[in-house]
C-alpha cells in the first residue's frame, strides 16, 4: 500500500518512529513533512498529504500532530476524506470496519510509539465491512471542499 505521512512539530518524533515500521510492514511511505521538531503549522502538512490522497497517488494517509485533533479537523474538511483520530487498537479497527477511514490521525504527545505502531498496523490491516455502513458513508461523501480547492488552502497557509 502507498501511504502519505505528515506531521507538525508536535507529531514529528512519532512520525519518524512510524516511518521505518510502516516500511517493515511492506508499505511505501511518502513523507510530506515536517522534517524537524521546529515549530510549524499542522494544516500545511495535512493539506500536502491530502493532495496525494485525493489525487490517487497514495491509498491512505497518516497525520500526526500534538493531540491529533487539529489534523483530524483539517482533513475532514475535504470531500472524500474520512479521517479518524484513534487512541487505541479498537478505535483503529472500528474506524476501518464501520467508517472506511482513509486517514488515520494520531496524537504525538498523547500516545507512545509502541501503541502507535499497534494502532497503525491494525488500521492498515482491517478491511471495511461495507453493507449497512456504506449507505451511511455515502450519505455524507459529497460534502466538503473539493480537491481543486486544496491549492487555495495552501496559498493561505504559506502567505
Amino acid at each position: 500500500m502507498r501511504l502519505a505521512i505528515g506531521s507538525d512539530h508536535g507529531g514529528y518524533n512519532l512520525k519518524e518512529t512510524l516511518k521505518p515500521y510502516l516500511k517493515e510492514l511492506g508499505h511505501e511511505v511518502i513523507d510530506v513533512g515536517t522534517y524537524s521538531s521546529e515549530r510549524t503549522d499542522y494544516p500545511l502538512y495535512a493539506v500536502k498529504a491530502l493532495r496525494l490522497l485525493l489525487s490517487g497517488e497514495v491509498d491512505r494517509a497518516i497525520l500526526i500532530c500534538g493531540t491529533g485533533q487539529g489534523m483530524t479537523m483539517v482533513a475532514n474538511k475535504f470531500r472524500g476524506v474520512r479521517a479518524s483520530l484513534c487512541w487505541d487498537v479498537t478505535t483503529a479497527r472500528l474506524a476501518r470496519e464501520h467508517n472506511n477511514a482513509n486517514v488515520l490521525t494520531l496524537g504525538g504527545r498523547l500516545i507512545g510509539p509502541e501503541l502507535a505502531k499497534e494502532i497503525a498496523k491494525t488500521w492498515l490491516e482491517t478491511e471495511f465491512q461495507g453493507e449497512r455502513h456504506k449507505r451511511r458513508i455515502d450519505s455524507f461523501s459529497d460534502l466538503g471542499a473539493t480537491e481543486d480547492q486544496i491549492e487555495e488552502v495552501e496559498k493561505r497557509l504559506t502567505t
